[in-house]
């Protein structure tokens, strides 16, 4: 995960089956407008919007783990506990380098 991409990893239809790549979701870029308020407004709605997206692909998650390059995961993982649906969710998260995709659910495999 950065702050314009993410690919979610998890179980497709059992609960211990194996890990496999469920989706990726894009965010939207922020065009630089000549107001810093209205960029600042911006940024604020299309991350909330970025954040809805990846939640709706973990709908039944008990356990979440972000890894990413960026300072996106630690602010994710902020609106999944602002989340009614998530507030019990375990969550863990850290800093990696960009993977292709079948590295990422062979690290995330090791993790769980």
């Amino acid at each position: 995960m950065d702050n314009h991409q993410a690919a979610i990893v998890g179980n497709e239809n059992e609960e211990d089956g194996p890990l496999t790549l469920l989706a990726h979701v894009n965010g939207e870029h922020v065009s630089q407008d000549s107001h810093e308020k209205n960029i600042n407004n911006h940024e604020k709605t299309a991350q909330t919007r970025f954040f809805k997206e990846i939640a709706s692909h973990l709908v039944n998650a008990t356990h979440v783990y972000v890894t990413g390059t960026q300072q996106a995961q630690e602010q994710f993982i902020h609106f999944l506990a602002e989340t009614p649906q998530f507030k019990n969710c375990e969550t863990a998260e850290s800093t990696s380098n960009k993977m292709s995709d079948e590295k990422l659910v062979e690290y995330m495999s090791s993790k769980f």
